[in-house]
């Protein structure tokens, strides 16, 4: 089991937006381009909230093979995407986590 994990930093005064777009639109969409079984996003609690609320995206594959069409074939226009609705009111940070047992 792979997991695709993104941390975001999202700004307060698109927080609701965001979610709402996260949600409905974004993890949906990536869901849907057949690389991924399942998705779910986290609230971090006990962070420093000053600069914003801390989320945690994690898309779910079966193996690296899936994660690799993700990358090549549907990244950048996903990426692009929020960053075209959102600017730079958010900052993502990516990493990948393999199950081990």
């Amino acid at each position: 089991m792979i997991t695709y994990n993104v941390t975001i930093k999202v700004d307060p005064s698109i927080e609701e937006e965001w979610l709402r777009w996260m949600e409905n639109e974004h993890m949906p969409a990536l869901f849907d381009t057949g690389c991924f079984d399942s998705y779910q996003l986290h609230k971090l609690l006990e962070q420093d909230e000053t600069e914003g609320m801390t989320y945690v995206a994690q898309y779910q594959c079966k193996s690296l093979n899936e994660y690799n069409d993700y990358i090549k074939n549907h990244a950048q226009q996903m990426r692009e995407e929020g960053i075209r609705r959102f600017g730079d009111k958010f900052i993502a940070f990516r990493t990948l986590m393999q199950k081990k047992f």
